[in-house]
């Protein structure tokens, strides 16, 4: 199943420091015949093999199934089926993973602009280019 094309935006995710970043994924080569299945994982599209596929909704459907919905930011493909356990715990220590990788580089971004923004401060110091009033 594919979402229609006019569904596409491109998100803006919003730093600490007030900077907006547009997220911009690249399609990767469509793999021939792949599934998102526990031997390849559910975060991988069975359309385009990109390993962002998400969970838009998830609910327990049974002692030991899930009922979720996943879907690729880079095409747009999405499904709705139901997984077992096993494949779910999977999938949520891959999403944990992906959250630290996230929050590594927002750290990361984080202390270099705040870097650049102090050097920039430092240079205008010494320059005499900060008065009483700019406070």
């Amino acid at each position: 199943m594919s979402h229609p094309a006019d569904h596409r935006a491109t998100p803006r995710l919003t730093l600490p420091t007030a900077q907006a970043v547009d997220v911009l994924f690249l399609q990767a080569e469509a793999a021939a015949g792949a599934q998102a299945t526990a031997e390849t994982g559910l975060h991988v599209c069975p359309e385009c093999s990109s390993h962002l596929v998400a969970p838009v909704a998830w609910e327990q459907a049974g002692p030991s199934e899930w009922a979720v919905t996943l879907e690729c930011p880079n095409c747009e493909w999405w499904d709705a089926d139901l997984f077992d356990e096993a494949a779910i715990e999977r999938f949520d220590e891959e999403l944990d993973r992906g959250t630290e990788a996230l929050v590594r580089d927002l750290l990361r971004l984080t202390r270099a602009n705040m870097e650049d923004d102090v050097e920039r401060f430092v240079a205008a110091l010494a320059a005499d280019a900060i008065l009483p009033e700019d406070f």
